[in-house]
């Protein structure tokens, strides 16, 4: 297993250059070398609060926090790191979800079925009915400039 070893270093680099792990994932990539994982998180190539980090990064502008939540679950970050991570979405979930729905509907529903319809969507993209509800009833009004904080 020592020749092995060099290898499985290269490989778990590789994997590391193309994009942030968690541990977790490499894990079942790398599958029973634990003792390269553990150098890796020793040495801060490996870094679950990276991985996580680039994961909402690369998604806050399509998704809601609910789907990234069920992301980085999916991904193995734990439950602590996925907390303190989310909680900076929800500041900014009304106007990501007003973002997403101008890009995909552009013009406010003309009937009931449109609306839910759209509701639908923004559900699946991860945002709260409390937010789609708000952005939907301002673009009914035609106030797609509101903040979502008035209530």
């Amino acid at each position: 297993m020592p020749a092995q070893e060099p290898k499985l270093r290269v490989r778990a680099l590789r994997h590391l250059a193309r994009r942030e792990y968690t541990r977790q994932e490499l894990a079942r990539v790398l599958a029973p070398h634990d003792a390269v994982l553990d150098e890796f998180s020793q040495r801060g190539w490996l870094s679950e609060t990276r991985a996580a980090e680039q994961l909402v990064h690369a998604r806050r502008g399509r998704y809601g926090p609910a789907r990234i939540r069920r992301d980085l679950e999916a991904r193995g970050v734990s439950a602590e790191l996925i907390g303190s991570t989310v909680a900076g979405l929800k500041e900014g979930e009304f106007e990501a979800a007003r973002v997403v729905w101008q890009k995909k509907f552009r013009e406010p529903a003309g009937s009931a079925a449109e609306r839910a319809k759209q509701a639908r969507f923004l559900l699946g993209r991860g945002f709260s009915g409390e937010v789609i509800t708000k952005l939907l009833r301002s673009i009914g009004r035609g106030q797609t400039e509101d903040n979502g904080d008035e209530s």
